[in-house]
């Protein structure tokens, strides 16, 4: 039987080479971590996601198993409802937004919940030639939707879902991971995603290095791509407690 597990993580956040603020927002708790990327191009990017990870903070704390969706869908929630007040209270700041990626741990499992196109990766058995990578989330893209739905082509690459305060259509994807040592899991804006490629995501991910240099590593390479974007990634590494049983 499966003994109990312990994380250990590395976030980090800049604001890369070419914007002039980082409208990235992270929070690297004990229970709950969360990627949040305001949308460029919006009123206000940088309050939307600061605001959106604020109003989640209050779900950093230990749940059972068996509540954790519940609990992260509720975290989202939450979030959502904290960009409409927002709004109501400053009106000026009416049409911002923010995509999530977030996971809620406890015990051998954790729930990933995303709304938009930052993404959460799980490699498994890091360091291993048997090790697999796998994109836990899904973009929330109209060009995913035109692909997978064959729809009209030639849709402009941007979010079709996102929070922004409004219900319709916002609501989270929510997955369950049953959570083994020598996991690593990755959170990461498409600051990371969209220009550091595939198979050099995969190989530092692999590395034997521990969370730390991995994170550092990662934001190294968006940065060499030309860091055109802000780019924030937490590194989630899964651990065998110590005195733990097989």
């Amino acid at each position: 039987m499966m003994g109990l597990l312990r994380l250990s993580a590395a976030s980090r956040t800049h604001v890369g080479h070419v914007r002039r603020r980082n409208e990235d927002s992270l929070l690297h708790g004990q229970w709950l971590y969360a990627v949040a990327d305001g949308l460029g191009g919006h009123v206000a990017g940088d309050i939307a996601s600061a605001t959106a990870v604020q109003a989640m903070k209050a779900y950093d704390r230990p749940a059972e198993v068996d509540d954790l969706a519940d609990a992260l869908g509720r975290a989202i929630s939450d979030a959502s409802e904290a960009l409409r007040r927002k709004t109501r209270e400053e009106p000026g700041l009416s049409g911002m937004g923010t995509t999530i990626v977030a996971l809620l741990w406890s015990g051998t499992t954790a729930v990933v919940g995303n709304v938009g196109d930052s993404r959460a990766y799980l490699m498994r058995n890091v360091g291993s030639p048997r090790n697999t990578l796998t994109q836990v989330s899904e973009d929330h893209t109209y060009q995913h939707l035109v692909a997978e739905a064959k729809m009209i082509p030639n849709l402009p690459d941007k979010l079709a879902r996102f929070l922004d305060g409004r219900k319709d259509g916002r609501s989270p994807d929510l997955t369950t991971l049953r959570l083994h040592p020598g996991d690593r899991i990755l959170l990461c804006s498409d600051g990371l995603s969209s220009y550091v490629p595939a198979d050099s995501v995969r190989a530092t991910l692999n590395s034997a290095e521990d969370a730390e240099s991995v994170a550092d590593r990662l934001v190294t390479l968006a940065l060499d791509e030309g860091g055109r974007d802000n780019v924030t990634v937490i590194v989630i590494d899964v651990h065998r407690a110590s005195g733990a049983g097989r």
